[in-house]
């Protein structure tokens, strides 16, 4: 399969937008490799440029482009355009139009589905045959126009799938999805609980869409959804493979978007790629939680390929247009942000968008050539460093980072905690803050993390944290327990092992099939007000050597311990002196369980704890400013590149220690010890593998 050949700078580019504009395809090609722009992704929403009307095919602006970027030495991602149907398509085929509930009311019942007028994009039905017959003829097309084309580095298929239709055609394929799934009526009316409220199916045609008070019904239309959205993409992707099968596929993937399981998705691409817009210029107190935040999700999507680069298929060079506040990026943020990706496997950075539209809703949305036309402005110019730095960082291209830390986060178990009633609402909307909980203590040591699902080969890593694992499939408390037996060490949470793969309440006793591994028996849960708190008290002499009084909010387990050493008690309330933490010995490892929602300052101890306890390894044998994060990418060869990022607006003192490694944006200057940091500083720093030979040396 062909490879990526360089670190991709570049993104959405639609001249098909500017034909009526003499001169602008011109003026761009200037400014490409004034900017460093050496990749142009074209097409995504051209469609009505493609095939102005049924069956004819305009390729004439498509091969201009193609044809000057081959001859720049750039490559294309080549795009497919189904995410954004042309006029004629809906107005002659309104079956490929989607239908969707009307906007609820509180107390007004709910209406039938309508079919959507045409408008917008992401609108089409993933079912009809009629929409996926249009997509493969046009797919066709232009794999078989552009197969041998020396520009064609990949194909990016469609643009941030996301929604749902509930038409006809989508309502029967869910019931043959369900027929498939459980074989009979009575196996589905088991699994899902219908005995409750009369809701009992005796024909697979009652059963609808939607009905929130049978959970394994919301589940399973939201399992389906992301089931018909793979199966989509696969038919879109199956003339692109069969007719180039030597080029790479991927589709760009929106972070934590709530909407699919990522996990399935991404078994259809050959490369992970999402779409990164962190709120890096929102108010400075936020500025540490942004970064981590938007490095968590770095390394959420470089996990669904594990030991493989991911690419950031769009991020944006300025403000956007869709925030409540768009500020502006402060001078050098665009640089810290786009070289945070590539320090967390990105092998690329890339925009929406290179020019910015004159008209339609993105008019305002960032881009590296402004109305203004030209290079003369600030983005500009910050765009150019970061094509100069790319080019300094080839030697990055193919590295991948190797954690020996998990945090396993499940989709469908978010699912599953939503759609039940009963936990507090504040604890079902912070699933990504809890996962954001435990992830910050190992990135501001500067220790790698993977973000796996419960799917996940854990056998690679030292230690495996679970937050807040709500719903338990099938088999992963097994494989947990070959985990712990064979060495590994095991972090679960509160509100973790709760219910089934269908939303039904295990039996038994919480936390579930883990009653036994981790050795306790969660016995009761309370849920605290917003300005309310617990004590977490050290015990003495616990196994992570952790002392004093933390502070607890939220959510509070009553757990007995059955064979587990408890580590931590509550200080308050009617349970006060029973376990908050808890550890048990399993064969060669350990299982822990934390039984409350504890404060950073107890979560940093904590982690820090069991970091030096497993002698985790970090990017810098050295603690790190407040503010600044360290990551290492590691060649095939061993090659080690460390990236020291600042994301404080002051200054910083980083001690990169004694041995000298050789800093790639600087010439392979020698750098060591003490290293004083500006605001929003970077360094990307090269340590060669034990034994060979160093520039900086």
């Amino acid at each position: 399969m062909k490879s990526i050949p360089f670190l991709l700078h570049g993104g959405d580019y639609n001249p098909d937008q500017w034909r009526h504009v003499p001169g602008t395809v011109d003026e761009d090609f200037r400014l490409f490799p004034l900017a460093g722009i050496n990749s142009l992704t074209v097409g995504i929403f051209s469609w009505a440029a493609l095939e102005p009307e049924e069956g004819l095919y305009e390729f004439g602006w498509l091969d201009e482009i193609m044809d000057r970027a081959a001859a720049s030495g750039m490559a294309v991602v080549l795009a497919t355009p189904s995410g954004a149907k042309p006029n004629w398509l809906a107005a002659k085929y309104p079956e490929v139009r989607r239908m969707t509930p009307p906007d609820a009311v509180q107390g007004v019942p709910a209406l039938p589905p309508v079919r959507e007028l045409q408008r917008g994009r992401h609108n089409h039905c993933p079912t009809s045959p009629i929409y996926r017959e249009k997509v493969r003829a046009l797919n066709s097309a232009l794999a078989s126009r552009y197969a041998r084309h020396p520009a064609l580095t990949l194909w990016h298929v469609s643009n941030e799938y996301n929604g749902e239709c509930r038409c006809p055609l989508c309502l029967a394929a869910f019931r043959d999805w369900l027929r498939q799934k459980y074989g009979s009526l009575d196996a589905l009316n088991d699994a899902w609980w219908t005995g409750f409220w009369s809701h009992r199916y005796s024909d697979w045609g009652e059963i609808e869409a939607i009905d929130s008070s049978i959970d394994g019904l919301v589940i399973d239309w939201k399992r389906f959804v992301t089931h018909q959205t793979a199966e989509f993409l696969r038919a879109e992707a199956e003339p692109l493979r069969r007719i180039t099968p030597e080029i790479p596929v991927t589709t760009n993937l929106m972070g934590f978007f709530g909407g699919l399981d990522y996990a399935r998705i991404a078994r259809e691409l050959d490369i992970v790629s999402w779409d990164s817009y962190p709120q890096y210029h929102e108010r400075p107190g936020e500025t540490e939680r942004t970064a981590a935040l938007n490095a968590m999700t770095h390394d959420y999507m470089r996990s669904l390929k594990p030991g493989k680069p991911f690419l950031m298929m769009e991020s944006c060079p300025g403000p956007v247009n869709w925030y409540h506040h768009n500020r502006l990026l402060r001078p050098g943020q665009h640089r810290l942000k786009s070289l945070q990706a590539v320090a967390h496997g990105s092998d690329s950075v890339q925009y929406f968008q290179i020019r910015k539209g004159r008209g339609g809703s993105e008019k305002f949305h960032g881009a590296v050539i402004d109305h203004e036309g030209s290079e003369k402005t600030r983005m500009f110019d910050e765009v150019a460093q970061v094509g100069r730095d790319l080019a300094a960082l080839a030697p990055v291209l193919g590295s991948t980072v190797r954690p020996r830390v998990a945090i396993v986060f499940d989709r469908e178990s978010d699912w599953a905690l939503n759609a039940s009633q009963g936990p507090l609402e504040s604890v079902k909307r912070g699933a990504v803050d809890a996962l954001l909980a435990h992830y910050r203590p190992y990135w501001k040591r500067g220790i790698a993390v993977d973000v796996v699902s419960p799917e996940a080969d854990l056998s690679r890593y030292a230690l495996a944290i679970a937050p807040c694992l709500f719903m338990l499939r099938d088999g992963f408390a097994d494989k947990v327990e070959r985990f712990v037996a064979g060495g590994g060490t095991f972090l679960a949470t509160w509100l973790t092992g709760i219910v089934n793969s269908t939303g039904l309440c295990f039996t038994g006793g919480f936390p579930g099939p883990l009653r036994k591994l981790l050795g306790v028996w969660a016995e009761e849960t309370d849920f605290l007000y917003e300005d309310e708190r617990n004590v977490i008290a050290a015990a003495p002499g616990n196994a992570l050597g952790l002392s004093g009084e933390y502070s607890t909010r939220s959510v509070c387990d009553v757990v007995h311990a059955e064979g587990a050493q408890v580590a931590a008690t509550y200080g308050r309330d009617f349970y006060a002196g029973s376990p908050a933490l808890t550890v048990n010995r399993f064969g060669r490892g350990e299982a822990w369980y934390l039984a409350t929602c504890g404060d950073d300052a107890f979560l940093d101890a904590l982690h820090g704890a069991l970091a030096a306890r497993l002698a985790l390894p970090r990017a810098l044998d050295s603690e790190l400013p407040e503010g600044v994060s360290s990551n290492v990418r590691e060649s095939g060869d061993g090659t080690q590149f460390v990236f020291v990022l600042n994301f404080a607006s002051g200054p910083r003192t980083v001690d990169l220690g004694a041995t000298p490694l050789e800093n790639m944006l600087e010439g392979g200057a020698p750098a060591s010890g003490p290293v004083a940091m500006p605001p929003f500083g970077v360094m990307a720093l090269r340590r060669p593998r034990a034994g060979a030979a160093s520039n900086a040396l």
